[in-house]
């Protein structure tokens, strides 16, 4: 018999799965392959000692409030927490965890996936190429825009942006970086450290991995785009709220922008209708993290947390302890 009441919101892989049962004795999970509903979070969730969600599962006020008279952990396997109310899950009782490190690498690979993709018409040359169109080379054929040597605008210096900066050394790129604070990493690269304004006037390249927060929502909006280098190129694989879709696509068909990479979307997982028809941007469904690795790596991670918190264990990964618990503020 479990000895806790916990509920996982979609399937994850098997290897945190058996971190529960081995831990706690098993689980409840949710068997449709999508998403919950808003009512059925709320229906699932309520009553349980401990949640493992996903990104996707938006637990604010008020469904917290439907767990909070058991429940004392949520588990987000990611690293972002902007679907979950955390001060809120706090002041009821509730900590909340998340798994931060674990997929910085892999993040930064698919960020140099869209941002070359991207400068190299890589999708539009495939579509090209199945559409039964390559009749052979051609000197003037898809011509993109050289990565070596140009200068990399890294937004948001933290452990991916930085991991980032690092890939950027084998381009002979020159890196500017904005973030409230310095990064010892970047600097130590020979990174500048500089305003948004003036990254986003000198870079050719663009790379935001900022935290979806009241101060980064339309950071890039259409003010900021437009103060950006003429044939520059954006890539977002931080939170699509941080963009200004309509603005980025104006800037994108009007030729002012070269290129974007996006692997997320302001209300994903709908896309701006204006950026569909555009061949100039590659479009991702969110899969930053996706590789068989570091998804197992998130899992048992999640899993272990959410252990950790209901058996009394240290948990190197709360987000915000529980209002009275050890290390709560």
């Amino acid at each position: 018999m479990a000895e806790f009441d916990v509920y996982v919101t979609r399937r994850i892989p098997e290897a945190g799965l058996e971190v529960l049962r081995r831990e706690l004795g098993g689980f409840s999970i949710n068997s449709l392959d999508r998403a919950l509903s808003r009512a059925e979070l709320i229906e699932n969730c309520r009553g349980r000692d401990g949640v493992l969600c996903l990104l996707t599962d938006r637990f604010d006020r008020e469904v917290l409030t439907a767990m909070a008279s058991r429940c004392r952990v949520i588990s987000n396997c990611a690293a972002g927490t902007d679907n979950i109310a955390v001060d809120d899950a706090a002041a009821m009782g509730i900590a909340v965890t998340n798994t931060p490190g674990v997929l910085t690498e892999t993040t930064a690979d698919l960020a140099w996936a869209l941002l070359l993709a991207a400068a190299r018409r890589i999708g539009e040359a495939e579509r090209f190429v199945r559409a039964g169109r390559f009749v052979g080379w051609d000197p003037m054929l898809m011509l993109g825009t050289d990565v070596h040597s140009k200068t990399l605008g890294i937004v948001g210096a933290g452990r991916i942006g930085a991991a980032v900066g690092r890939r950027a050394s084998g381009f002979s790129m020159r890196i500017l970086y904005c973030d409230e604070r310095p990064s010892a990493e970047l600097d130590a690269m020979g990174a500048e450290r500089c305003g948004l304004d003036d990254l986003l006037a000198r870079a050719d390249f663009v790379s935001l991995h900022v935290p979806l927060t009241g101060k980064t929502r339309r950071m890039i909006n259409r003010d900021r785009i437009a103060r950006m280098k003429s044939g520059a190129v954006l890539v977002n694989t931080s939170r699509g709220q941080v963009v200004d879709e309509a603005a980025l696509a104006d800037a994108l068909r009007g030729g002012h922008l070269a290129a974007a990479g996006l692997d997320v979307y302001e209300e994903e997982p709908k896309i701006h209708p204006a950026l569909l028809p555009l061949e100039n941007v590659v479009l991702a469904p969110h899969i930053g993290s996706a590789s068989r690795e570091t998804r197992e790596r998130m899992a048992v991670m999640a899993a272990d947390n959410l252990a950790a918190v209901l058996k009394g264990r240290h948990t190197l990964n709360l987000v915000r302890p529980a209002a009275g618990a050890p290390g709560a503020l």
